[in-house]
């Protein structure tokens, strides 16, 4: 944070956490200055990774370090209480007999400040952060919005060489959620170490974030820059998360002469269908790969489209509808199942329902081929 605070240095976990029968491994680094969204289904690991570096539960096997200093390796287990982290709960936290002033102030008090001292540095962050007006109230006393600021300005307060977020904003209505998104935004950039912030909202973390890790059931499936992981997403988690279609297959070996002069390539799905894809995909081992496409670049007909240069036609029944916001999602079974997006008024003017066979068409530019996982 501008004004303060431990010079930044990297986070590096290399290790395995292990509760009960589930295993967490992971390796990793969040450079200074870097906010790492970590996104994943419940039970992925997402908070035992916070736990870990916190130091609530701790390593099987392996190393965990910060600024270059050994917080946990095979001889070295620095407790909690010796560890910079600043975190933020979902649910706040904060203490509800002390005022505003006095919980931000409890880091320096708890390392040994006199009140006094410890209240002039809480004043100064809740200046620095714009809650100065919040000094004198009590917890009860906040809105949402307004305890997840003040939980914030405790948890940079102890100066942190390290900042961890977990589900900052799940316990906030909507309008609550805006403020507290856009307030996080504002500062988190001033942040000279790493941050890590476990969230199951993408948007949260595509806004927030300078790269996502997703983990599924311990391991990590993706790391990359959100428009890395949004334009390509390396599971079907994923592809829910940012909203495209995903199809796995493996790629038809490329027609004599150089590769693309013979037209599209050709993926052939494990769901049965095939895909016709523009461009050069470079395949796994095994010619795997991985198609998205989004569902607003499908096209939806009651009947099949004639004279189509469309390489990619295929049909199904309509099997359900979803309202989204201001378009209608449409499921589709067939080879391959899709989602598909359509404005009310298409969805009224075409006579969609559930049931009703219809066909899809998509040109072969509009999907995106990667390499997926080996077969």
């Amino acid at each position: 944070m501008s004004g303060g605070g431990v010079v930044g240095g990297s986070l590096v976990l290399d290790g395995v956490v292990r509760r009960g029968s589930f295993e967490l491994s992971l390796d990793l680094e969040v450079g200074p200055g870097e906010v790492l969204g970590v996104l994943g289904p419940n039970g992925a690991g997402k908070s035992t990774l916070l736990r870990a570096v916190a130091g609530l539960v701790g390593l099987a096997e392996g190393r965990l370090s910060v600024g270059g200093r050994t917080w946990q390796d095979a001889t070295t287990f620095l407790p909690v209480e010796e560890r910079r982290a600043g975190v933020v709960f979902q649910d706040y936290r904060l203490f509800p007999h002390l005022d505003v002033l006095d919980n931000v102030g409890f880091a320096a008090r708890s390392a040994g400040a006199s009140r006094a001292a410890s209240r002039r540095t809480a004043r100064g962050w809740l200046e620095r952060l714009g809650l100065a007006d919040l000094a004198g109230r009590r917890p009860r006393d906040l809105s949402g919005g307004q305890a997840q600021r003040v939980a914030l300005a405790r948890a940079l307060a102890r100066e942190p060489e390290v900042l961890l977020l977990d589900e900052p904003m799940a316990a906030l209505d909507a309008g609550a959620r805006i403020e507290v998104r856009a307030f996080l935004r504002r500062h988190l950039a001033d942040v000279a170490g790493p941050t890590v912030l476990v969230t199951h909202d993408p948007l949260e973390a595509m806004v927030l974030a300078d790269r996502l890790l997703v983990v599924e059931q311990g391991r990590a499936v993706q790391l990359g820059t959100p428009a890395e992981v949004a334009r390509r997403p390396a599971s079907a988690y994923v592809a829910r998360l940012v909203g495209l279609n995903l199809w796995a297959g493996r790629l038809d070996p490329w027609p004599p002469g150089p590769a693309g002069a013979g037209g599209p390539a050709v993926v052939r799905l494990d769901g049965g269908g095939s895909l016709a894809v523009t461009g050069d995909p470079a395949p796994s081992a095994g010619g795997r790969v991985l198609v998205s496409l989004r569902p607003s670049a499908i096209t939806l007909h009651t009947e099949p489209p004639e004279h189509s240069s469309t390489r990619n036609v295929w049909s199904g029944p309509v099997a359900g509808m979803e309202v989204l916001a201001d378009r209608v999602r449409v499921q589709v079974l067939g080879e391959p199942e899709a989602l598909v997006d359509l404005t009310p008024a298409a969805v009224a003017e075409l006579g969609v329902a559930p049931g009703r066979q219809v066909w899809l068409s998509a040109k072969a530019t509009e999907l995106e081929a990667y390499a997926g996982l080996p077969g």
